[in-house]
Formats: structure tokens, C-alpha cells, sequence
């Protein structure tokens, strides 16, 4: 008997249900392991996603025996298609729960099962799949302190079992899909990425545990530091999954491990908001502000992108992720209220360039950060929070480290002095822009228009 293993976002071998669903109960079943390269989804991938996912593929199908095959084509009609082929008596997947693969996995299932095959989902990305967290009243929640705090009361599965065993089909790729992977590893000014696979994740995941998660709690916020685990990209494609994680943290007693639990508790979270708000992926989850009015100022927004606007720790923030594919979630905020409330630009500007750039971009971790930014999300009360990017350069990044590692213009500048170019003799002597905004202006603005879009909605 042969069943067909399509890989999607698990990118992985151990702790893997629905590889463990597609072996069997017993061994002797035969494995065909495919991965279905959609060009339509392909091309609207930034070029890092795509070498990303490209180089991440390529690590996968080492640890299947390099036999991941990788097809091109609708997965609507590639999925049949390679049924037939093997003939495979059923298709397993990892259980979707972003909109755009609810929708697809709907309609793949469907001609699969007009051919006859049955479809079977086990797990999710998630340590608790979507969903599944409800209050007393069976609703979702809307606040993520009780939302972590009924996560951690659910709990979440042992890892599954790593196969003693597994018989894997000679699956062959397409041409045309070698063809596209070979072409996204060579994209030229690609930023260097870090290792990728499941080995690489692992061992990552090791040398935060001895290193690093002792002091995670402290460090976690500090740029300047190596103090976070650098594990959201293996996240991202499965790579390793969280529960993995999870189970590795069950006896550690340091505050950085509570600390990174909730980290994972917050994509988590996000989500399950996605799961049960599949509109909020590209618009606001809270209507109260859908009066907001918001500008459209491209030279603003260009230098933001580029990392030129004038603000230290923004532009040292979005020239990392140019350059590495990857941002600390500290900037991550700060670039993304400076565009929302500096700039006074709609959130999904900046979440659809992040998205493009970022290694780990994840749509629900990812417009719902924005969206607990912009005031839009999340947060029952956020819109008197604007960031002050010198305050927080000043308080997160205190020796300007961080800046002058990614802003070589202002490198000559001495300890906190690089957080404020304009208030030094020697600030500006390297070519570093001036500031394309006043923040104390554009923050009295922003509060105006903050106010006056909750009254238009009220």
C-alpha cells in the first residue's frame, strides 16, 4: 500500500503526525513525500521568502533520503495527478489554518477525493491547533493574557514519535521546479542566510538553551545582544515544531524560559485570532477605528523602506532586515509605529514589505503585530501608545551598538550619542539624511487622528 505525504509548512521529519498518519500503524506501508511549488504563489514572494523556502526544501529532502520530490503546478491538479502515479490510497497533510490555505486545502481535498483517495489532517503548526482555546462561554478570546493563561491550562501533546522505520517512494521532481529553486538560491543582493533544515533548527535550538535562555528574560529586548533564539525562520517552515520546544522547557525553571513560552504563546494566539478572523489578515480586526484617516507620502515611505529616515534606531532596524532577512522584534515595533504614526500610513503597507523580506514571515504573527501597533488589533486600548524612537534607541540599544553596527554613517559618534545625529557637532559629517519628520509633531497628530476616528465610529 502507498500513501502520499504533501509537505507545506513542516519542513521536517521528527515530531511530525501527519508523516507518523502516512506511514501507518505498522510499518510496511510505502511513503511518496512531494512538495507542490504554486508558480501563482511563487511569484508573489519576495525574493528572501523564496530562497528561504528554496534552501529550506533542499535541507528537507536530505533528511527524507533525498526523496522529497518537488512538482510544479495548481495543487488542485498536481495532488490528483500524483496520486494516480503512486497510487497512493490516501494524501496527509498537516492541518491548514491560515484563510489562504483553508481555502486551498477545500478544494485539493475535494479532487482527491474524486479520485477516490482519502484525506487525512493530523496536527498543526501549533502546539494547540486554532481554535481549540475557547473561554467558559465557548468563545474565542480577544486578549492574549487570558488567552496564555487558558493555553498553558489546555496544554499540548508530547512530541510524536520519530518513524523507526519508513519506506519512501522514488518520487522524481519536476524540472521546472529544480529549475525554480536553483533560480531563488541565486537571486542576486540576497541577504545571507542562515543555515536551513531541521538539523540546522535543532542545533540552534541547543545553543540557545546552554547560552542563551538563561538570561532571555533580560536580553530578549536588547538589539545590541545576541539574546534571542533566532528560531522564528525555522518556525515559519516547520522546520521544527513547537511542541518541541515545549516539551524541552518542561523542567527549566529560569525566568527566561516562563519569558519564552510566552513568546510562543503570543504566535500562538495570533493564530487562533486568525483562525476565527479570517477577514483581519489584510483588514483592521477592531471597527472602531475604521474612520482613521491615513496619508499616502511615497518619498516618506521610500526612505522608510530604505532605512533613511533620519531616526537612528528605525533605520538601523530596516537595514538589518534588508541586509539579513530577519529584524529584532523590538524594531519591529518601532519601524512599524513609525510608519503608522509618524508617517500616518495604513498598517498593511509596511505588513505587505515585511512580509516580503522577512525569512519568517507569517501572515498571523505578522499583520496582527502591525495591527497591535497601529492600534488596530489586539490591544483594547493602544491608541495613546506612540513610539519615541530615541527613548527607545536610548533604553534598548544604551551604548548605540545596534546603530552603529547597521549605520556606518554614524559610526563615529560615541556610546548613546548616535541616537540623536542632530543634537552633535559631528552628526551629520558622514552623510547620515536628516530627519524626514518631527516625532513630537507628528505624535500630537497622530493622537488627533486617533481621537477623531474613534468619534467618527462611536
Amino acid at each position: 500500500m502507498t500513501s502520499l505525504l504533501w509537505l507545506r509548512r513542516d519542513l521536517r521529519r521528527r515530531d511530525h503526525p501527519a508523516l507518523l498518519s502516512a506511514r501507518g500503524e505498522t510499518p510496511g506501508t510505502d511513503v511518496a513525500v512531494v512538495f507542490v511549488l504554486d508558480p501563482a504563489l511563487w511569484s508573489r514572494s519576495g525574493a528572501v521568502r523564496r530562497a528561504w523556502v528554496a534552501a529550506s526544501l533542499r535541507a528537507a529532502r536530505e533528511e527524507y533520503d533525498d526523496r522529497l520530490a518537488v512538482r510544479v503546478g495548481n495543487p488542485r491538479e498536481v495532488l490528483p495527478a500524483v496520486v494516480s502515479e503512486v497510487g497512493a490510497a490516501s494524501v496527509h497533510v498537516s492541518r491548514e489554518t491560515t484563510p489562504f490555505g483553508v481555502r486551498r486545502d477545500a478544494d485539493v481535498s475535494e479532487a482527491v477525493a474524486a479520485a477516490g483517495t482519502r484525506w487525512v489532517e493530523s496536527g498543526t503548526p501549533y502546539a494547540v491547533g486554532p481554535g481549540l482555546v475557547r473561554n467558559g462561554t465557548g468563545d474565542p478570546y480577544k486578549v492574549f493574557t487570558p488567552f496564555a493563561r487558558a493555553w498553558r491550562e489546555h496544554g499540548w501533546a508530547a512530541p510524536a514519535a520519530n518513524p523507526r522505520r519508513l519506506d519512501l517512494v522514488d518520487l522524481a521532481s519536476d524540472d521546472e521546479g529544480e529549475r525554480l529553486l536553483d533560480e531563488a538560491l541565486a537571486e542576486d543582493d540576497l541577504p545571507a542566510l542562515p543555515d536551513a533544515g531541521e538539523r540546522a533548527a535543532l542545533t540552534r535550538w541547543r545553543t540557545f538553551l546552554d547560552q542563551d535562555l538563561a538570561a532571555y528574560d533580560q536580553a530578549r529586548d536588547r538589539p545590541d545582544l545576541d539574546g534571542t533564539s533566532q528560531l522564528s525562520a525555522y518556525l515559519k517552515v516547520g522546520a521544527v515544531h513547537p511542541r518541541t520546544l515545549l516539551a524541552d522547557l518542561e523542567d527549566e525553571t529560569a525566568p527566561g524560559a516562563a519569558r519564552f513560552v510566552t513568546e510562543l504563546a503570543w504566535r500562538e494566539f495570533y493564530a487562533d485570532v486568525l483562525w476565527h478572523r479570517p477577514d483581519s489578515a489584510w483588514r483592521d480586526l477592531r471597527p472602531q477605528l475604521a474612520g482613521l484617516s491615513y496619508d499616502e507620502p511615497e518619498d516618506a515611505v521610500a526612505a522608510w523602506r530604505s532605512g533613511h529616515t533620519g531616526y537612528p534606531f528605525v533605520d538601523a532596524g530596516m537595514r538589518q532586515l534588508l541586509a539579513t532577512g530577519w529584524m529584532h522584534n523590538r524594531l519591529r515595533m518601532i519601524t512599524a509605529s513609525f510608519l503608522t504614526k509618524d508617517l500616518h500610513v495604513w498598517w498593511p503597507v509596511g505588513a505587505r514589505w515585511f512580509l516580503d523580506h522577512l525569512i519568517d514571515g507569517d501572515v498571523a504573527s505578522n499583520n496582527h503585530g502591525w495591527q497591535w501597533v497601529a492600534g488596530t488589533g489586539t490591544d483594547a486600548a493602544p491608541y495613546f501608545r506612540v513610539f519615541s524612537p530615541v527613548r527607545q534607541g536610548e533604553r534598548f540599544d544604551p551604548d548605540g551598538d545596534y546603530v552603529r553596527r547597521w549605520v556606518p554613517e554614524l559610526a563615529h559618534l560615541p556610546g548613546p550619542a548616535v541616537h540623536q545625529p542632530w543634537a552633535h557637532p559631528e552628526g551629520y559629517t558622514h552623510g547620515y539624511p536628516r530627519r524626514i519628520v518631527d516625532h513630537a509633531e507628528e505624535r500630537v497628530e497622530a493622537l488627533r487622528r486617533y481621537e477623531t476616528g474613534r468619534s467618527a465610529t462611536s
